[in-house]
């Protein structure tokens, strides 16, 4: 079936070549939203087990370019900072994980985070749903989202972006978005951008957090953006765990506790230095 899905996403994007009407045809993002067609990627995402809540921040509601107001979850720095973490969540959607997620960084790092909801407030408990809901997420959609949310902090504000799966993607794509105002990008095993005219605008380096079982944002996928990178003149640099995809997750069957310690280091060390 992977064997498939790649075929699909390189037919996809010959198709793409052939037809400028077709927007986004080298959309990193549409091609992990093919994933959710891979019954094998699905079942390496079983449904997330239950977590304890334990963040203490909230909900907020912005205006989006274009359409309804955007949604995130804002866990503000008990000192005064316009120094931001942006959130991406993985293809569940912003969930109690996610924001849990928030409240520890916010802690950690001594900063704002907000994560922010791609998914205008639907959620996924199964894998199907979170198949379904990756497939709709509009780009066009994400990418004002993403500016409403930046918007929302203000005009001081400056950026730091990690995402996970799914959100590991956008977590790249939010850094090239924002431009100038990013000092940091994290993927834990997100799809990375491959167009190196757009690499060449990434204001900040790149942390990517590759799990070397993962079957789709596999070795080929990272060299191949390391090697896109260094044609952009940019720097990354990668973290490679003995570990499975989503490996980061406490709420994921298949968390590997020694691996997401080690991980969540690297990425507080890179974070506290920006």
């Amino acid at each position: 079936m992977k064997n498939l899905i790649v075929l699909f996403v390189l037919l996809g994007l010959a198709a793409c070549q052939n037809d400028s009407s077709i927007p986004m045809c080298h959309d990193p993002n549409a091609a992990f939203a093919a994933f959710g067609q891979d019954k094998d990627f699905r079942d390496a995402h079983p449904a997330p087990l239950p977590v304890a809540v334990t963040h203490a921040g909230k909900n907020i509601e912005f205006p989006v370019e274009g359409g309804e107001n955007g949604r995130a979850f804002l866990i503000k720095s008990h000192g005064n900072t316009d120094k931001y973490l942006l959130l991406f969540h993985e293809w569940w959607g912003l969930n109690d994980y996610v924001r849990n997620e928030a409240s520890k960084w916010s802690h950690e790092l001594g900063i704002n985070v907000l994560a922010v909801d791609l998914y205008d407030g639907k959620l996924a408990t199964t894998p199907d749903e979170a198949g379904k809901l990756m497939q709709a997420c509009d780009p066009k959609r994400a990418m004002a989202i993403i500016q409403g949310a930046a918007k929302y902090t203000g005009e001081k504000a400056d950026f730091r972006t990690l995402g996970w799966c799914f959100g590991g993607g956008w977590s790249l794509q939010a850094a090239l978005l924002l431009q100038d105002k990013t000092k940091a990008c994290v993927m834990f095993y997100g799809m990375p951008e491959k167009d190196t005219d757009k690499l060449k605008t990434l204001a900040t380096d790149v942390l990517v957090i590759h799990a070397k079982k993962d079957q789709w944002i596999n070795d080929a996928v990272v060299d191949e953006f390391k090697k896109n990178m260094q044609t952009a003149g940019k720097t990354v640099t990668v973290k490679e765990y003995d570990a499975d995809h989503a490996f980061a997750n406490p709420s994921n069957p298949k968390y590997n506790d020694a691996a997401a310690r080690e991980a969540r280091a690297a990425v507080k060390a890179y974070l506290s230095g920006k």
